[in-house]
């Protein structure tokens, strides 16, 4: 892509009025001169489901588009995936809409990866309990996974769901400790790190995933929630004393990492952060 370009980009899911992607995406394209349209596709608002929506996409003029909750498996299903770990993770969150078809993308998972060694650098991940196996669940999942992660616990609603990314991640070659628990309080009993895999404490989806009380002797915890970016789980977990990487962080990596499959153009990063933190973070 080259400057002077347009670039019409897009994000479906459903309760993304608060999402900050469309600010990055356009601020990423002010650096590179490439004027950006970015536009949340709500399919309820829409009146589409969202196989529909998605296959029209392209004939839309959407270059690529990003997908969120509660699509990112659904997506997974629609697309030619050439990594076969995102193959494995099952879930996209990046799609480019190619002359051969849709290819899929996952950068939750590098997104994750990033955000970890930001806050933590080479810190050991150790034990860590997560809850939710859906789709960011399952990227955070292989990304503990390569970040060594010595032993993990899943914990979901539903618990096929869990026992299913279980099984698949005891198949990666020295891959840590699996397993499935059916109580959150009981996974995060003695684990050092702490992931909230799920929607709960998101803007329309009020509270926290885990008792403040099951959190004491956490090293560090995540969130992968960014609307608000201090959600109940982060502060419960501060108070506790943990190291806290917010859903902000991988908010801004998976953004990083996807323009990159969108324009192939480059990013000054800090400039982008300083950008974004002058508009403030989402409340």
């Amino acid at each position: 892509m080259t400057r002077d370009a347009e670039l019409k980009l897009g994000l479906i899911g459903d309760n993304i009025a608060g999402s900050r992607a469309p600010v990055l995406h356009r601020m990423a394209g002010a650096q590179n001169g490439v004027s950006v349209q970015y536009d949340r596709l709500v399919p309820k608002e829409l009146g589409e489901d969202f196989e529909p929506l998605f296959e029209a996409c392209k004939s839309r003029g959407y270059r690529g588009i990003n997908v969120t909750y509660p699509y990112k498996e659904r997506a997974a299903r629609m697309v030619a995936i050439d990594d076969p770990l995102v193959r494995a993770i099952g879930a996209v969150n990046t799609v480019l809409f190619a002359e051969g078809g849709p290819k899929g993308h996952n950068t939750d998972y590098t997104g994750f990866i990033a955000a970890y060694r930001a806050l933590r650098g080479d810190a050991a991940v150790g034990t860590a309990c997560l809850i939710g196996t859906g789709g960011v669940g399952r990227a955070l999942a292989f990304g503990l996974v390569a970040l060594g992660a010595k032993a993990i616990r899943l914990v979901d609603q539903n618990p096929a769901k869990a026992e299913a990314l279980a099984e698949e991640l005891g198949g990666l070659g020295a891959a840590p400790a699996i397993e499935v628990f059916a109580d959150a309080a009981t996974a995060a009993d003695g684990a050092d790190g702490l992931l909230n895999g799920t929607p709960v404490g998101m803007i329309g989806y009020a509270g926290t995933p885990l008792p403040a009380g099951a959190m004491q002797g956490a090293a560090w915890a995540f969130d992968a929630v960014y609307t608000p970016v201090n959600t109940e789980f982060l502060q419960d977990a501060g108070a506790a004393g943990a190291t806290l990487i917010s859903g902000y962080e991988l908010f801004f990596y998976q953004g990083v990492h996807a323009w990159a499959h969108f324009s192939g153009l480059p990013l000054d990063e800090a400039r982008l952060r300083a950008e974004l933190a002058k508009q403030g973070e989402p409340a």
